[in-house]
């Protein structure tokens, strides 16, 4: 009972020191609000916006419907230039796609002879000229197959391909992009602020004062995972409610109790991993340095960016050892498909098993470390 008073004074100590902090309340607010919006929708997997223009040598009717064909929002409205100016417009990043129709090019059509039409990419912005390529490329053939049947009417083809998207049917990047953003800041804050309160512990001089109190080593340090680990989950909850499902209108398909359940495992690894970044590292600025290094590797091997089947085998199976990887992948079974507990228990059960690994040498080493500054 004494010991368990011990952890609930000592992590109500760690809640004040960390409120006191205005620019850390400030940065933990806005990584889990703003942030969160606008990595979701700062960026798009989808052609929007896009700058085209033509060179119509051909000033025939088939070269005019094509240019009328593409419109917002998904392009600009399209500008028509000479030859001359492509070269020059693409080098000042004026036009992103130049579409250049030869002469006799509807003649040449109608008489089966396979005309060309060349597209320049500006292929700097890699993601959209390779989608916007495509978009193109259908627009063109769909607007020229039908001028020449003089119909929209469709002939059916030899078999039809039903297409159904699964969880998220608009193929909207922002459902995916802000669940992956959460998981992220849970990653990266729930580290840099166990590991920050073991260092201004050290810093400040307030260790040695708890040295002299009849506290162990793991009364000290499981204060900071429950203190901290609070802080994290009722900021994970106000994003995932405030931000996700009512700014950004992602559906959550799955049961919140069990994800949150799922949330908690993972916050107990990543608090001892703050723990250990914290007691290994001498100042605040080689802990930011070993931050960048675990942090971005953390998240770039959890399958949030990058599917885990993409990666190389060797390096799949290296990251079934992270718990980062299973966090990710439970998370995604839970929100977007709906699964239960029998869908990811084994995620659960790696998550917790490495966590609680890691826990138990996080705390053997802050007790060598406490021992020796004593």
């Amino acid at each position: 009972m004494t010991s368990l008073l011990n952890i609930w004074w000592l992590g109500l100590k760690e809640l004040r020191s960390l409120l006191s902090d205005v620019v850390m309340v400030l940065f933990v607010g806005y990584a889990f609000s703003l942030a969160i919006y606008v990595q979701a929708t700062g960026t798009s997997s989808e052609v929007n916006n896009a700058s085209i223009a033509f060179v119509d040598e051909d000033h025939s009717a088939l070269s005019k419907e094509l240019i009328n064909a593409f419109y917002p929002p998904r392009f600009q409205i399209p500008h028509t230039i000479a030859a001359s100016q492509i070269q020059d417009s693409m080098d000042n990043g004026l036009f992103m796609f130049v579409v250049t129709i030869p002469p006799r090019f509807e003649s040449d059509l109608r008489a089966g002879r396979n005309p060309d039409i060349q597209l320049n990419i500006d292929a700097t912005a890699m993601q959209q000229a390779s989608i916007g390529a495509n978009y193109v490329k259908s627009i063109t053939n769909d607007r020229v197959e039908n001028f020449l049947r003089r119909t929209d009417a469709k002939t059916r083809p030899p078999i039809k391909l039903v297409v159904r998207k699964l969880f998220n049917p608009n193929a909207d990047s922002s459902w995916y992009k802000s669940v992956v953003a959460i998981i992220n800041q849970i990653t990266l804050l729930t580290i840099v602020l166990t590991g920050a309160a073991v260092i201004r512990e050290r810093e400040h001089g307030t260790l040695e004062h708890l040295l002299v109190m009849p506290l162990t080593a793991f009364e000290i340090a499981v204060a900071k995972v429950w203190a901290n680990g609070l802080v994290i989950l009722i900021a994970t909850a106000a994003s995932l409610f405030l931000v996700v499902q009512m700014a950004l209108k992602v559906p959550f398909a799955g049961s919140h109790v069990l994800w949150f359940s799922g949330v908690l495992l993972y916050l107990f690894f990543a608090t001892a991993l703050g723990i250990f970044l914290g007691t290994i590292s001498r100042s605040m600025a080689q802990f930011a340095l070993l931050i960048i290094l675990v942090v971005v590797s953390l998240q770039l091997l959890s399958g949030g960016s990058t599917p885990v089947e993409s990666m190389p085998n060797w390096l799949q199976y290296l990251t079934f050892f992270l718990p980062s990887r299973h966090f990710v992948s439970f998370s995604q079974v839970i929100i977007y498909r709906g699964g239960g507990l029998r869908a990811v228990w084994l995620q659960f059960l790696m998550v917790g098993g490495i966590g609680l690994v890691f826990f138990i040498y996080s705390m053997a080493l802050f007790r060598k470390s406490i021992a020796v500054t004593k």
